[in-house]
Parts: C-alpha cells; sequence; structure tokens
C-alpha cells in the first residue's frame, strides 16, 4: 500500500469535510483516507492512490462541487499563477495568502526575503480561492453584506410604519442578495438527495419565516447567519495561518555563493555540498556545516531554547535556527526534503492528521444529532400545533431548531483545539506525533525515565579533583594516548585548562584497572582502587558518585579525579513540577545502582531500577503501568526503542537515537528534561478546551432548544447558537497557543 498527500481546495466547512472523508472511505480500493480541515490535506492509503484520483474527485464533487483535490505539484503551480497574478478574469481575488504567509517576512538584516511558493507545500493555502454559490463567500462577501444590511435596516423602518407590502419587497430584495447563494448550493444541494446541510437548513428556516409573515427576521436571521459565516471564516483561516507559522519555517529561496557571485535560487534546487551565505538576521534555510565566518545562533525556533549559540567554522548548524550576528557560509549537509525545517513541518502535519478518540467520537454523534434535531423540529411543528391549533407559533419554534441544528461548532473546534496543541508544542520544541498521543498525555499517572541522556547529559567530564591542578596534569599526561571515555574527559579538562602535557617515558595500560606510567623519573599509577591494592598503596575509601580515578606517584597516594555524567540542568525544577501536578517519577536504567540512585537522589526522582536490560526495562514498565496507571516512557537510546513503543506514551530526546525518535510519540527537540512537564500540560490543557467546547457547544444547543419549547427563543438566538457559537469555540480552540 502506497501513502500520498494531496491538497484539498474550496473546503469551507469542517462538517463537510467530514461528509466528503467519510464518502472517500466508503471506497473499495481506499484502505484509509484522512481528510484534515485544519490543514486542508487529504492522506491517501491504496494500492495506487494516483490512478484513484479521478474516481476520488467525482466523490467528492457529489458531496460538496466546488471541492478540488490536486497532487502538492499541481498544487505549488497554482500557487505562483496566483501570486503573480492578482486578478483573474473571473472577478475574484486570488490574492494568494500574502495577508498572512509567514514566509514573507522581513528579517533584522532590513532585507525583505519574499518567497516565490514553488518549492513546498502550503498546507493551508487554497482557502483564498472565492466561491460564489456556497454561502461561504471570502473577502468579496462583505459587500452584498453591507448592501442588505442597508436594506434590512429601511424594512424595519418600513414595518414600523405598517407598510407592509412596501416591507416585503425590499425583504425580498434584501433576502435575495444575502441568501441567493445559500439558497442555490441548497437547491443543488436537494437534487443530489442531501437535505441535511447548513444551507437547506437555513433557507428552510428563513423561508418558512417568510410564510409565517415574519419577513424582517428571515432576512435578519440570514444577515445574521452570513455575518456570523464570514467571522467564523476569518476565525479559522486566522488560526491556521497562526500554527502554520510557528512551525512551517521552511525557506522558499536561498543566496547560493557560485564563485565571486551570490545568486538567489529555489530552496528545493540546492544540493548537498552547495556553498550558501547566510546574512546577520536571515533564517538558516538547510541544516549544513559552517565553512567561514562566526556568530550566534537562535534556536528557540527550532528547539525552544532561548539562550543563543555560538557557532563557528566547522560546527553543524540546523535549519530553522536564526542568525542573530556575523555573516556565515554554510557547506549543504542535506536537501531541503531531509532538512529539520521539513521534518518538523512533516512531523506537524502527521500529527494533526492523526485524529484522538474524541474527534472520532464527534464525528460519529454529528451524524446523527442533525437527524434527530431535524425530527424534533417536525414534530413540535405539528404535534403541539395539531393539539394548541397555534400552528404560527409551533412552526416558528420548529424553524429555530432547523437554524441551530448544524454541527460545524462541534466538528470544527474539536479538532482545530488539537491542532493548535500541537503549534503550542512544535513553538516549543515539542513535537506532538498527533492528538491520540496528547489524548493520551492527559491521562498520565506516571513518567518513568532512562538516567543516562534523559537525566545526564550523557557526557563524561571532571567533576572533582582532589590533590590540585598537577595532579589533572599528572593524570592527564598518563591518560592522553587512550581511547576510553573517562581517559578522554581527563585530557578534555586539563587542555580546557591549559595544561602543557609531558610524554611518559614508560607507558603500560593495565586492562579494566588503569595506566602505570614513568614521568620525570617517578612511577606514577593512574586507575581504580583495584589497581592501588595490588600495587599495595594506602588511601582512604570514600563513596561517590561517580568514576574515581586515583592517583599514586612511587607508591604514595596523592589523590583523586571524579569522572561522572552530568546532570542536565533543570532536571531537578521538571522532577519536583511533576510532582507538584500529582505524577510519580520513576527511574528505569541499565546503569550500575550505585550510580542510578546518586542521580536520581540529586534530582528527587524516589523509586530506581538499576542494571536492567532493554526486556528487564519494559517488564519494570508493565508493572508500573499496572500498579500507578498510564505510564510515559522518555528515553533516548537506540536501547529504548521496545520501551517506548510499549509504554502509554513514549517520548524522546531530540538528540537521541534515530530509533527511538521513531519510535515514540513525542519528541522533545531541546533534549531538556523541562520539556516533559510543559508536554503534559500542553496536552492536558489542549484536551480541556476541546471538552469545553463540546460541552459549551451542545450546551449553548440544549438551552435554545428548551428556551424554544418555552416560548422564549427566537431565531435571532438560533443562529447564534450556530455561528456565533461555533466563532467562539474556534476562539476557545487557539488559546492554548497563548499560554504561557
Amino acid at each position: 500500500m502506497k501513502k500520498k498527500v494531496y491538497i484539498v481546495e474550496n473546503l469551507d466547512c469542517a462538517h463537510c469535510a467530514s461528509q466528503v472523508e467519510a464518502a472517500l472511505n466508503a471506497h473499495p480500493a481506499v484502505q484509509e483516507a484522512v481528510l484534515t480541515f485544519a490543514t486542508k490535506q487529504l492522506r491517501l492509503t491504496a494500492e495506487d492512490p494516483d490512478a484513484l484520483l479521478p474516481e476520488l474527485r467525482e466523490i467528492a464533487r457529489k458531496v460538496e462541487p466546488e471541492v478540488r483535490i490536486i497532487p502538492r505539484g499541481e498544487h505549488h503551480a497554482q500557487e505562483d499563477h496566483d501570486h503573480h497574478h492578482a486578478e483573474c478574469g473571473c472577478g475574484h481575488d486570488h490574492h494568494g495568502e500574502d495577508d498572512h504567509d509567514p514566509h514573507h517576512s522581513e528579517c533584522g538584516c532590513g532585507h525583505d526575503h519574499s518567497h516565490g511558493g514553488h518549492d513546498h507545500d502550503h498546507p493551508h493555502a487554497g482557502h483564498d480561492h472565492e466561491q460564489g454559490e456556497d454561502g461561504h463567500e471570502g473577502g468579496e462577501s462583505l459587500k452584498p453584506i453591507a448592501v442588505g444590511a442597508g436594506l434590512f435596516v429601511l424594512g424595519l423602518i418600513l414595518d414600523h410604519f405598517g407598510l407592509t407590502w412596501l416591507t416585503l419587497g425590499v425583504c425580498i430584495a434584501a433576502y435575495g442578495l444575502l441568501g441567493g447563494g445559500v439558497i442555490r448550493t441548497a437547491v443543488k444541494n436537494l437534487v443530489r438527495g442531501r437535505m441535511l446541510d447548513e444551507n437547506f437548513l437555513m433557507a428552510l428556516a428563513s423561508i418558512g419565516a417568510f410564510f409565517i409573515g415574519s419577513y424582517t427576521e428571515a432576512v435578519g436571521v440570514m444577515l445574521f447567519y452570513r455575518v456570523g459565516e464570514y467571522f467564523e471564516d476569518k476565525a479559522v483561516e486566522r488560526s491556521r495561518s497562526q500554527i502554520m507559522e510557528a512551525v512551517d519555517l521552511r525557506p522558499e529561496v536561498v543566496q547560493l555563493v557560485d564563485g565571486e557571485t551570490v545568486r538567489e535560487i529555489p530552496a528545493g534546487e540546492a544540493k548537498v555540498g552547495d556553498i550558501v551565505l547566510v546574512r546577520p538576521g536571515d533564517r538558516i534555510p538547510l541544516d549544513g556545516t559552517v565553512v567561514s565566518g562566526s556568530g550566534r545562533i537562535d534556536t528557540a525556533p527550532i528547539t525552544g531554547e532561548p539562550v543563543p549559540v555560538s557557532v563557528g567554522e566547522g560546527d553543524s548548524v540546523i535549519s530553522g535556527c536564526v542568525n542573530t550576528t556575523g555573516q556565515l557560509t554554510l557547506r549543504v549537509e542535506k536537501p531541503l526534503g531531509e532538512s529539520m525545517v521539513t521534518r518538523i513541518l512533516d512531523s506537524v502535519e502527521n500529527a494533526a492528521a492523526s485524529k484522538p478518540k474524541i474527534d472520532r467520537f464527534i464525528t460519529r454523534f454529528a451524524r446523527v444529532y442533525t437527524p434527530i434535531v431535524v425530527t424534533i423540529a417536525a414534530i413540535t411543528a405539528v404535534v403541539p400545533a395539531l393539539v394548541t391549533g397555534q400552528w404560527g407559533y409551533w412552526v416558528y419554534t420548529a424553524l429555530t431548531f432547523l437554524v441551530m441544528s448544524c454541527p460545524c461548532a462541534l466538528v470544527l473546534s474539536v479538532p482545530l483545539a488539537f491542532f493548535a496543541g500541537i503549534g503550542a508544542g512544535s513553538k516549543k520544541g515539542i513535537l506532538f506525533k498527533g492528538g491520540q498521543s496528547m489524548e493520551a498525555m492527559g491521562r498520565i499517572k506516571a513518567v518513568v525515565m532512562d538516567k543516562t541522556g534523559t537525566i545526564t547529559k550523557g557526557d563524561f567530564t571532571v567533576q572533582k579533583i582532589v590533590g590540585g591542578d598537577e595532579l589533572l596534569e599528572l593524570c592527564a599526561s598518563c591518560e592522553q594516548q587512550s581511547t576510553h571515555p573517562i581517559a578522554e574527559s581527563i585530557v578534555a579538562a586539563a587542555k580546557q585548562r591549559g595544561m602543557a602535557l609531558r610524554r611518559p617515558e614508560e607507558l603500560e595500560e593495565l586492562a579494566g584497572r588503569g595506566i602505570r606510567a614513568k614521568i620525570g623519573g617517578r612511577e606514577i599509577l593512574c586507575g581504580s582502587e583495584r589497581l592501588l591494592d595490588e600495587r599495595g598503596v594506602q588511601f582512604p575509601r570514600a563513596k561517590e558518585y561517580g568514576t574515581k580515578v586515583l592517583v599514586a606517584a612511587d607508591g604514595v597516594y596523592q589523590g583523586y579525579l571524579l569522572i561522572a555524567d552530568t546532570v542536565k540542568p533543570g532536571a531537578e525544577n521538571a522532577v519536583r513540577a511533576l510532582r507538584d501536578s500529582g505524577i510519580e517519577t520513576v527511574m528505569l536504567t541499565g546503569d550500575a545502582e550505585e550510580s542510578a540512585k546518586a542521580v536520581a537522589g540529586a534530582v528527587g526522582i524516589r523509586e530506581v531500577h538499576a542494571g536492567l536490560l532493554p526486556q528487564q526495562k519494559l517488564e519494570h514498565l508493565q508493572a508500573i503501568r499496572q500498579e500507578k496507571g498510564a505510564a510515559m516512557f522518555v528515553g533516548d537510546g537506540i536501547n529504548d526503542a521496545p520501551v517506548l513503543a510499549g509504554a502509554d506514551v513514549g517520548a524522546a530526546m531530540g538528540s537521541g537515537a534515530d530509533a527511538a525518535i521513531e519510535a515514540a510519540d513525542v519528541v522533545f527537540m531541546t533534549s531538556d528534561v523541562e520539556a516533559v512537564p510543559q508536554a503534559l500540560r500542553i496536552a492536558k490543557q489542549t484536551g480541556q478546551i476541546a471538552w469545553q467546547n463540546v460541552i459549551f457547544a451542545l450546551a449553548v444547543k440544549l438551552a435554545v432548544m428548551i428556551l424554544g419549547l418555552c416560548g422564549y427563543a427566537s431565531m435571532w438566538l438560533a443562529v447564534f447558537a450556530d455561528s456565533g457559537v461555533a466563532m467562539l469555540c474556534v476562539l476557545n480552540s487557539i488559546r492554548v497557543l497563548y499560554k504561557k
């Protein structure tokens, strides 16, 4: 089976998107079709997706006539055309998203790095291609709305003076202007057998109001509906734009150094080995290595780390970071498709397509919700009227039910909330792999962590010198030929202090114990307690976290160096934050128990299981899940992949092995332990916002229904229960983007 991504244009309703998705999934040759309204992308799994495309287009058109499904390449070409041709013969404004293109910006160097649009996919593009017949026009719809509003006010004045026929004429004109597109779309859908879509329900309710003599109310309801739809569409597009600005950092062009000249080429054409220029203020376009120059790099867009990093010749840099000072030339190490900026965007898009359980539930709920409300409306219009004879009153009440019956607020706001959460995480260097992962993180009761590379940096350094700097110089002189990690850390510490190392006259490496050397006529021993015991050297014994390298000269103990893995800054704060939020912490590691307990004690982890093989880690994890509840495992090594996959949520440090990152549900680009409580907080807030939207939307609709049955509701309130609630839910959904 092959997977392919297509762009879906002219799709302006979340409920419609779910209907198109259901229709595509019904095709026998389609294994899975996931249509994500938030990114306007269709992810298709089939034997030959391209061969199915004509059939799938026809299926989509039967559901939504204006929808276009196009391959990404064609989408770029159309985007270029739109970008360079502001107006075409159709009379619509194809402005190509310049109003909120995250790539069209000015950087600190004062250059305008605008982009051509043909090198990558804008997942949020295509929404500015206006439509004239679906009742959801874009910018140009303000004119008919404004004129219709003026006629509506005139109708109210005429009605006030009792000029019924003049009122009717003005209201019909206003209604034609405001509701013409809605009526045409409703008729087309009715011909295709779709009775319960938003356009049909609004048309039926407002025309019904005309028949019961509520002329101005019929126009007012359509006006309110159109205004609500306009602002709802703007809120959705603004939300989508804000989220994509946070994650889509891919460049359109790069500055290629060609001999003595610099020329601009599309980023997608840059090849491995090319030399590109990065000026102060420019965003680093592709993953590469600094060939010349030096500067400070702001890595916050990728890792969330606020402190700039100094780079110089030979240093590796990743795309998406910003060069704040100094001019750099880079050798391209990865093309655009493999660079960090593309990996991050792909991760976010994949995450948006991974629907959480609440989203799938709402989609199923929406399919039965609308028919139920319409049935209640029909019963309300007929049964009480037969008993009381008040046909006008009960038909009016039934019409209010029809107005509020569209489930757009539910179908739109829940996935948008998770998409916003994914975007909020990416701004902090946290890559969620999907809505399901975020949903699961909201239920976590225990966080289980590996030690090396997760809580500690995984780099051995000299933490303590007992015996003075001369001891370090002596030990480094003995160890300078060794490739052992501990020996390398000792030599590195000496070089950092500018020490001149001497060459030993004699050197003997004693496997598993240390080194015997002769320097300046003295016999030097550097190594373990066992080495000094064998040579009869007396020394004080004390337990400390790390590895001790003891030094003796001519049989006399001189002191020791303490070599240890460095605990990451913020690890203690992260563990405390987890504990304060009611989440227990556990360490599972393959390291020795003494070392593991020392690190755990330093950061505040109370439960430690050490000396474990990968399979034993998995067994302990399962036991922890049974005892404490849903567990999240955080690791970075290749040996952590089975445990990451076996946890309720697996989290990998971005500095870790590719297999661990691939197996994880969430990746911390910062490799900072403090990202763990941050990620859990974002996931929990996102889940809460999604449920707030569901409860708020259903509560308002239910309240308006009850008020209608009691004689207190109006169609104005019903329109608010539909479009107004949808807009409020959209605004609530993006709240997580702005939480600190």
